[in-house]
């Protein structure tokens, strides 16, 4: 077994690849750039090595600086993530020629299957189901409108050597598929250096199903089950779970068996992942195979028990496969939620700046693999699991210059229903300050009634998310829920504020029992009465909620019980009530006496300021292209600048129609959030 290994990575994959590795008792190199002097992956680790600038294409994906960190540190292997190098043969191969091994498949598979259109040729050969489409090589944009209009819209355009959602495009229309061509192109020779694009049909109302394969060098190959990840923002996955609520035991199976074929077919060697989309019929084809570790490995490891770094480093190391595929079983529900570093009411454009709060929710694990975040056999009975994959730390700052995603939140339970509800607490509980962040996105999704139905496409965000993401509005039960616990928390701030004991004298009483609650529009007169054990909280209507909690003023997260039910509350003060946020919802509660709440309806209401008249840099970026001028008159849905932030190009379009009067910003300028590009007239 390896004595050292070198992460050739970042982030949550590099302090997961760490924890694995120092659970086997093998030491960590970490490589790092200038923006990740203080990371939580170069914390972990036994060592780290300083190898260049912020930009990945001066630092991480340079292959000669990574080949001159495991000189440097003499590392035995390399693991490489997934993104950067992960996929990458010229890697690879320079690792070969120095006598190191590389944790990930070989040179060969990387190949046939890093390319997206030689992938689809060999998946043929080897009996895989394929989606119609072009495979051969596309010249320009007026090409690819050409063959878009032969295979028939919508299509997908694709960058052979892409990952992530990036260089990803739909096209509806040879408007479309121009513009798209030509932004995939360009993404794709930015975050791979290749700007090869392919087109394939789109396949309405899919589903994204994909399988775990693992193998050996001995000729071994097994296939872990598969992962739901149709839940997607952008081609970009959001929720994952595992297994999928689609599925049936022969769907799963035959999609199993055509993953384990394709790679014996090229020589497959570590973990990998097989990507299909699926219909309505649960007829399934081919999408591409990943060669390495994926983002949403976790799920599978939570039910099935298997450590796949764990599997990568001893296949690497000569080992076999110590598990035949009959062994493998499915045992109870994983769910994945991804936090990402952007804010969803600005259409989720990415945000970056220091974390000045980061707490997670408590980590809960059981078994002989909890080091993984795994269960080992059968799992307790009503027991659930909460795992968080992360590469940050409070007071750490989000990079512009990579991947967005924070962390990885994790649930199990023995069933599906059991895993959402633990996942809908454990969002709950997850406080992120300082940065825009998708919780209550997340948050949202895990109370929709598709999601819960299992009733999910591709398409689920668009479909039932089309203005985008305003917000949650709770239901009338759980509103008063939060009412109700906000009255006790007001009564308890009330009592510290006139700094009067706990006790019930003279004093105490004092504060008064009668309140109006005003939440989402609504108000709720309530009547408090107190004891030792909390509080009960009468309504207008003569329904009454028992709150008890131990929260104390100043306490930034709530966890109390409703009627003998948990709730869980961000708890942010504002004059005169808090801030609550739960479940995806973010509102301003007021809790006055009867009196101030007749006053209040007499207030004037501020109104925001009006920028119907500037286009506003929607996230901190470098504007890439500029496409009107001054006195250009511009159309409802015209593209108008082109900003790139996180390794993504974002397209700005006109909200309506306008005459420019003025253009404040060039290419190549760096622009702050709400920074003026155009002005209208």
């Amino acid at each position: 077994m390896f004595k050292k290994i070198l992460i050739a990575n970042r982030g949550e994959i590099a302090c997961r690849v760490i924890k694995t590795a120092r659970k086997m008792g093998i030491k960590t190199v970490a490589v790092y750039s200038d923006a990740d002097r203080n990371a939580l992956h170069v914390k972990m680790a036994d060592e780290a090595i300083h190898i260049g600038p912020p930009p990945a294409n001066q630092s991480y994906i340079v292959i000669d600086k990574i080949m001159a960190a495991i000189k440097q540190s003499g590392a035995e292997a390399v693991h490489p993530g997934y993104g950067f190098l992960s996929e990458n043969p010229k890697f690879a191969q320079a690792l070969e020629k120095a006598g190191v091994a590389f944790i990930g498949p070989p040179v060969k598979s990387i190949e046939a299957m890093g390319d997206k259109i030689t992938s689809k040729k060999i998946a043929q050969e080897a009996g895989v189901s394929t989606v119609p489409g072009y495979m051969g090589l596309i010249a320009d944009a007026e090409e690819a409108v050409t063959i878009s209009d032969q295979i028939g819209y919508p299509v997908m355009i694709k960058a052979t050597a892409g990952g992530g959602g990036k260089g990803m495009r739909i096209a509806w229309n040879p408007a479309e598929a121009r513009e798209g061509f030509e932004s995939s192109k360009n993404e794709a020779a930015n975050s791979f250096g290749d700007d090869r694009i392919f087109i394939e049909k789109f396949v309405t109302q899919p589903r994204h199903i994909e399988i775990q394969v693992l193998a050996d060098q001995h000729g071994n190959a097994v296939y872990l089950h598969e992962r739901e990840c149709s839940i997607q923002r952008r081609n970009q996955k959001v929720v994952e779970e595992a297994p999928s609520p689609f599925l049936d035991e022969a769907t799963r199976k035959a999609m199993g068996e055509q993953s384990v074929a394709l790679a014996k077919a090229v020589g497959y060697a570590s973990a990998g992942t097989v990507e299909f989309i699926v219909d309505g019929n649960r007829n399934f084809y081919f999408l591409e195979m990943n060669t390495r570790l994926q983002v949403e490995h976790p799920v599978t490891e939570l039910i099935t028990g298997v450590d796949l770094v764990e599997q990568m480093i001893r296949v690497a190391a000569g080992e076999k496969l110590p598990f035949a595929q009959s062994d493998l079983k499915i045992n109870g529900w994983a769910i994945e939620n991804r936090l990402y570093a952007e804010d969803p009411y600005r259409g989720f454009l990415p945000s970056i700046g220091r974390l000045t709060r980061y707490r997670p929710p408590m980590e809960v694990m059981a078994g002989p693999m909890a080091a993984a975040g795994t269960w080992h056999g059968a799992a307790p009975s009503g027991a659930t699991a909460v795992r968080n994959d992360t590469g940050v730390f409070e007071g750490g700052e989000i990079s512009m210059y990579y991947d967005p995603m924070i962390a990885k939140l994790c649930t199990w339970g023995a069933s599906r229903g059991e895993a959402i509800e633990a996942m809908r607490l454990a969002l709950d509980t997850f406080e992120v300050e300082g940065i825009g962040h998708n919780l209550p996105f997340v948050a949202a999704v895990m109370d929709h009634p598709r999601f819960t139905s299992g009733n999910i496409t591709t398409a689920f965000i668009a479909e039932e998310y089309p203005e985008g993401f305003v917000g949650v509005t709770l239901p009338e039960d759980q509103l008063r829920r939060v009412a109700a616990a906000s009255a006790a928390m007001h009564r308890v701030a009330e009592i510290r504020r006139t700094r009067i004991s706990g006790r019930m004298d003279n004093h105490e009483r004092r504060v008064g029992s009668d309140w109006v609650v005003t939440l989402q529009g609504v108000d709720y007169p309530v009547q408090i009465a107190a004891d030792h054990g909390g509080s009960t909280v009468s309504f207008a209507d003569g329904t009454a909620l028992r709150v008890a909690s131990d929260w104390t003023p100043g306490d930034q997260l709530a966890k109390l019980t409703v009627d003998e039910a948990p709730l869980v509350l961000k708890v942010g003060k504002i004059s005169g009530g808090f801030r609550i946020r739960t479940r995806g919802a973010d509102i301003k509660v007021h809790v006055r006496t009867p009196r101030q709440a007749e006053l209040a309806k007499l207030m004037p209401e501020k109104l925001p300021p009006d920028t119907s008249k500037f286009l506003l840099c929607p996230m901190p970026g470098l504007v890439v292209k500029i496409n009107v001028a001054e006195g250009d008159e511009v159309q409802e849905g015209q593209s108008l600048v082109t900003v790139e932030a996180m390794k993504m190009e974002n397209i700005l379009r006109a909200e309506k129609k306008a005459i420019v009067k003025s253009v404040k910003a060039k290419p190549g300028d760096s622009l702050a959030v709400d920074a003026v590009i155009i002005e209208f007239e």
